[in-house]
């Protein structure tokens, strides 16, 4: 930079210096030890009004004094002495969190890692396992200064809690039945990893988000999978017909039950009835047997030859043994009725 001429560069200085000089004239009028003051009074109020701090609905503020904790406030506008007398942090702890076991989604792609999905499970088989996991802060404090980074703790723990329950089932029970249960024990033994690490996090959910084999021999393993469907599906089905003919079935027996017992009541009713009939028309034989014989036969002749003419003929009336009535209207035809002459015909004179 070039400098500037002896002439010119005085006449910025005497410049600077007309510039200055409201200034002086401040201090000259107020003195210098009130000025020092007074700026030193701004510094403080800055310094003390550095202590405000905002706790957000959801979060958790935790103050420290001297680095060690005395407290936790919740949201609003809070207070506490500057720095370095007290210091705060802020935890969201409403906010749900997620890690990806096996797989990383990268602007809604999911990307994986088979470094992380791939395992041995309890019949020496290879399965390719994603897992996702959702968890809140629970403790703040633990959060903060238990465990150097929590996060990473957790990330290691699924890891290891899914190694783990993958290598006790096989690789069937994994994919098919044993999945949910399976999800289980991995949220439970990761919860318990964490509360003894000290992490100050809960694990939400804990879901198994794909199971399979390796892509190698993937369609032979989801061919076992649909004939395992299959085979419940049948099962199902097979299930519902029973379930519907069964019932059926128990009714159909209740009704033919219920038809015999009335079938019974109803001949024993007759029974007793034709008992209590015989036993009448006995009492009545004994008080008078001829008539009563003779009636009872005539009951009989009648209802078994109802369309039948009848003679009735006094055995003692036919003393010479001679037959007392003769049919001779049936020896003889009946006369023949005179049809009557047709229109217009002639008609015969008669005798005379």
């Amino acid at each position: 930079m070039a400098s500037l001429p002896p002439r010119q560069g005085s006449d910025v200085f005497e410049q600077l210096l007309a510039q200055l000089e409201p200034l002086r004239r401040f201090l000259q009028r107020w003195g210098r030890r009130r000025v020092i003051l007074a700026i030193a009074g701004v510094l403080l109020l800055l310094w003390l009004a550095s202590g405000f701090y905002m706790v957000g609905p959801g979060e958790r503020g935790v103050v420290l004094l001297f680095g060690g904790v005395i407290d936790q406030t919740d949201s609003g506008l809070r207070y506490r002495l500057p720095a370095p007398i007290n210091s705060n942090y802020v935890v969201d702890i409403a906010r749900v969190r997620r890690v990806e076991i096996g797989f990383r989604t990268d602007r809604d792609t999911a990307r994986p890692v088979p470094g992380e999905s791939l395992m041995l499970t309890g019949d020496e088989n290879i399965v390719d396992v994603q897992l996702f996991v959702q968890y809140l802060v629970q403790d703040p404090i633990k959060f903060l200064f238990r465990a150097r980074d929590p996060e990473l703790a957790l990330h290691a723990s699924a890891e290891v809690a899914l190694r783990a329950a993958a290598g006790e089932n096989t690789i069937d029970y994994t994919m098919t039945e044993g999945r949910v249960e399976v999800q289980e024990r991995v949220k439970k033994s990761l919860q318990e990893m964490l509360d003894q690490y000290g992490t100050g996090l809960l694990v939400t959910e804990a879901r198994l988000l794909v199971v399979d084999p390796p892509r190698e021999v993937r369609e032979a393993f989801h061919d076992v999978v649909r004939a395992w469907e299959d085979r419940e599906r049948l099962i199902k089905v097979a299930e519902g017909y029973q379930e519907e003919v069964v019932p059926k079935a128990r009714g159909e027996g209740v009704q033919m039950v219920k038809a015999a017992e009335a079938y019974r009541e109803q001949r024993l009713i007759r029974a007793q009835g034709d008992s209590t009939r015989f036993l009448k028309v006995l009492g009545e034989y004994q008080k008078a047997e001829r008539v009563t014989r003779e009636r009872l036969y005539l009951e009989m002749v009648d209802r078994v030859l109802p369309k039948t003419k009848k003679f009735i003929l006094d055995a003692g009336g036919n003393q010479g043994g001679v037959l007392p009535l003769l049919p001779l209207k049936d020896f003889f035809p009946s006369p023949a009725r005179p049809e009557p002459p047709a229109a217009g015909a002639p008609t015969q004179p008669g005798r005379r």
